[in-house]
């Protein structure tokens, strides 16, 4: 590797890097909000037309929103939250997150009091749609509660679902300690979720603690061996490690396994970095030829 990226590289464990090398914890973008939003709560029977509304959603987000919203009209008290919780659904399948997040919080603060799973669903639902707009700040109010919300309610792998979440905002807001806490938090609550490993690989990496952001991201690429942000992280560790074929091989298999999506634009441009531009892929060798094994998105790690 050579000494101005290694320098670029290291950078990246602060501020933002001199050149175009790998994002940040808090750049990476969270599940898309309409697709956070998919698992309907936990509503008695009594209360719905939610399944209707929620179908809508799903084919119809605009007819999705005038129905939830003559819904509301129509509702009262408690009763009103699955209500606001398809509006708010409806909105974020329309990517309008300002909407979706008051719906949400309208949503979480209309369930009952003692109903705290049901309240941690709406609140996790509502930080998120703050996530996607930058607000880290406002996320982060709404996500603390909803992680309290689950954990009364006993409900640890929603509580570690959320941290996950609580983990973005607090790196936004520099609360890397407070944000390493929740993540691990996470690990020990959704041990199988390969979210929670790749973030940690990724604060780890930010803090120079490259052994333990190798072993993340190993188990993170265990859990998704395809997930091309896996594959993008594992080069960077590898790279910083000294490992640069390594970092070759894990970058070339994202390129490989999606050539024309982002994350391969990303792949290609760490690798010019390294003075390597990947080339065509090669004419089949003769028969008599030992042909190499395929490299899958996490190799090298």
């Amino acid at each position: 590797m050579s000494f101005l990226l290694s320098l670029a590289l290291l950078g990246q464990v602060g501020a933002a890097p001199p050149l175009n090398l790998p994002t940040g914890l808090e750049d990476r973008k969270p599940r898309h909000p309409a697709a956070a939003a998919a698992p309907a709560p936990d509503v008695p029977k009594a209360r719905i037309p939610l399944e209707e509304c929620m179908s809508a959603v799903h084919s119809d987000p605009p007819g999705a929103v005038d129905m939830a919203e003559a819904w509301v009209q129509q509702t009262k008290g408690t009763a009103a939250a699955p209500a606001q919780f398809c509006l708010g659904s409806a909105h974020a399948a329309l990517d309008h997150f300002d909407e979706a997040e008051t719906a949400f919080l309208a949503g979480r603060d209309l369930a009952a009091a003692t109903d705290h799973r049901l309240r941690a669903q709406l609140g996790a639902m509502a930080g998120t749609m703050a996530l996607a707009q930058g607000e880290s700040a406002r996320a982060l109010t709404a996500l603390d509660q909803a992680h309290a919300d689950a954990l009364a309610a006993g409900d640890t792998q929603l509580g570690g679902e959320i941290a996950v979440d609580c983990s973005r905002a607090l790196v936004a807001l520099k609360r890397e300690g407070e944000a390493g806490e929740a993540l691990a938090e996470a690990r020990t609550a959704t041990a199988k979720n390969p979210e929670a490993w790749l973030l940690s690989a990724t604060l780890s990496r930010r803090e120079g603690k490259l052994a333990e952001a190798q072993a993340q991201i190993e188990q993170a690429a265990q859990l998704d061996p395809v997930d091309p942000a896996i594959g993008l992280e594992a080069g960077v560790i590898a790279v910083l490690s000294g490992r640069d074929a390594a970092a070759r091989k894990s970058w070339e298999s994202v390129v490989a396994a999606a050539p024309d999506s982002d994350a391969a634009k990303t792949a290609k441009d760490y690798l010019a970095q390294l003075g390597v531009n990947p080339a065509p892929a090669p004419a089949p060798a003769p028969a008599a030829a030992a042909q190499p094994a395929p490299q899958s998105a996490t190799s090298g790690r």
